[in-house]
């Protein structure tokens, strides 16, 4: 099996701790920066696999600018898809809706703050990201992921089921940060 290497963006428009980014925010020069600061790559990647947001889009092209890599898109690697009603907010000004269901949220893991994704929705998904890049990998050879903190840590701790997203809370990724992860666990059971 291949490695799999798992890299955050870089730094973005508007970050604070807490903050729920829109999807449009752009990467800073101080993001671009830290991009170019993570390279060179180990050897061995054959291409880059990142997110459709533009963050984590930019940074995967500035890698390859600089390498030449491929890169493919793939929704399974999105942020966790915070409801729309705190996007561009900050746990101080969080509406009373999230917060009832953050509350709530790992008593009762299938449970949808509107329009957002419940947690055992980004478990499943991010099993199935972890099923596509080990075959992407058999397939390609090694491989650079561009993700988001949140998703990042719940690939990572898929074993620990929804909760997972409790981790990945609590564990934050630095910005453009790279982690090899020759094997992602699989889900409980698997």
């Amino acid at each position: 099996m291949a490695d799999i290497y798992l890299m955050r963006h870089g730094a973005y428009e508007g970050h604070r701790p807490g903050y729920h980014a829109p999807l449009d925010a752009t990467l800073t020069a101080k993001g671009r920066d830290q991009v170019r600061h993570s390279l060179p790559l180990p050897d061995g990647i054959t291409g880059i696999v990142t997110s459709p947001v533009l963050r984590a889009r930019q940074t995967a092209v500035e890698i390859a600018r600089h390498t030449g890599l491929p890169i493919t898109t793939t929704g399974l690697l999105a942020e966790w898809r915070a409801p729309s009603i705190v996007l561009g907010h900050t746990p101080d000004t969080y509406p009373p809706a999230y917060r009832v269901w953050r509350e709530r949220r790992l008593a009762e893991p299938s449970l949808r703050c509107g329009d957002g994704e419940s947690l055992t929705d980004l478990h499943t998904r991010a099993s199935r990201c972890a099923d596509f890049l080990h075959d992407t990998a058999e397939e390609y050879g090694c491989l650079l992921a561009v993700s988001h903190t949140v998703f990042l840590g719940v690939l990572t701790h898929l074993q620990r089921g929804p909760a997972a997203f409790t981790l990945a809370a609590g564990d934050p990724w630095p910005f453009a940060e790279r982690r090899l992860v020759p094997h992602l666990p699989g889900p409980p059971g698997g």
